[in-house]
């Protein structure tokens, strides 16, 4: 069979014989010189500081317009001028978020395709038994864009203005308080079920399908409590038509810097923040993980980004994909403990 020459080996056969023709002429080239023409690989390897050369996918495990996609379709334009290439949005809805999720899980570690997530990130794990994919190994956190705590609400009929004195309230009548969340499952269901463990209290779960339907009722008096994102809930309270009572974390939120934070009232024990963040598959190189890292700290810091996302309900904190990493480490367990104990399904 007669011998194919291609680039590669007729560069090698060069080589080889110009060395040997050196040799017999008795020159003498440099040692780095010989060791460069010997080592040299037939074809270079792709530098890391040519990341991004092509459009980077954005996936929204959720159908377009919730706040996933909302803040999504806030940070991909950024991300294109900062990187130079097109980041796409890409809507992949399904299995509250487990068929997007997968789909990035499986995708190829080039960092070309990325996830936004959310507090579902965390919860599935303990909602959800059979997941395609493992949270922890098959995916690689990127960046924090940052916590988004509940808030509480309540109608303004209902005698409380803080939550002693709606612990007082549920204590003093039991089994007959409602409250409202925009779903079974949700980071508002577990905020409201994380607050009656930690206080000792009872309270019916009334779960609506969304934070829209469940605004409607408690603004009209069918349910005197609410949990739910801070977002939607803005201009209510803005309005006076509910009163905010506290929100679920450790610190005040921007969006609401007058409402205590659950921590500032004494229980620290009753957090419960969700989280929006960028992760991409496992094993997605380093270089490639800190650029897109700090392109997305930049486009958080930007003021009209920060202010849209406030709007939203987001703490724009950012920080190292280290960081991020620490926190699924750290809720996923804690997300598991809650839904165990409280017993909490989806639908």
């Amino acid at each position: 069979m007669p011998r194919i020459l291609t680039a590669s080996t007729a560069a090698a056969g060069a080589r080889r014989r110009f060395l040997a023709t050196a040799l017999r002429a008795g020159r003498a080239l440099p040692a780095l010189l010989l060791a460069g023409l010997a080592a040299a690989p037939a074809a270079p390897a792709l530098a890391a500081d040519a990341y991004p050369s092509r459009p980077i996918r954005l996936v929204v495990p959720y159908p377009p317009g919730g706040a996933t996609d909302i803040i999504a379709r806030t940070l991909a334009p950024e991300l294109s001028r900062l990187l130079g290439q097109p980041a796409v949005v890409e809507n992949r809805g399904g299995g509250v978020s487990v068929i997007g999720t997968d789909i990035v899980a499986r995708a190829e570690p080039d960092g070309y395709t990325l996830l936004m997530s959310d507090q579902a990130l965390m919860t599935n794990p303990a909602l959800q038994t059979h997941l395609p994919y493992d949270t922890l190994k098959d995916l690689a956190p990127v960046a924090l864009i940052g916590p988004a705590p509940s808030v509480l609400l309540v109608h303004p009929s209902l005698p409380v203005h803080n939550i002693q004195e709606l612990i007082a309230l549920a204590k003093a009548s039991p089994d007959t308080l409602q409250y409202a969340s925009s779903g079974n499952g949700t980071s508002t269901h577990i905020a409201g079920e994380v607050l009656k463990q930690v206080a000792g209290i009872k309270m019916a779960h009334i779960p609506y399908r969304g934070a829209g339907p469940a605004l409607t009722d408690v603004m009209g008096g069918h349910v005197p409590i609410l949990v739910t994102s801070i977002g939607p809930a803005l201009p209510m309270i803005q309005s006076g038509k509910l009163r905010p009572i506290d929100v679920s974390s450790t610190q005040r939120s921007p969006a609401l810097p007058d409402v205590p934070s659950r921590a500032e009232e004494g229980l620290p024990e009753a957090v419960a923040t969700g989280y929006w963040g960028v992760l991409a598959p496992a094993g997605v190189p380093d270089e490639v993980i800190g650029k897109l890292n700090g392109a997305f700290n930049q486009i958080i810091q930007l003021p009209e980004i920060r202010e849209k996302l406030i709007s939203l309900g987001v703490d724009p904190t950012g920080g190292s994909a280290q960081q991020f990493g620490d926190i699924l480490n750290q809720e996923i367990p804690k997300m598991r403990q809650i839904i165990t104990s409280a017993g909490i399904t989806i639908d």
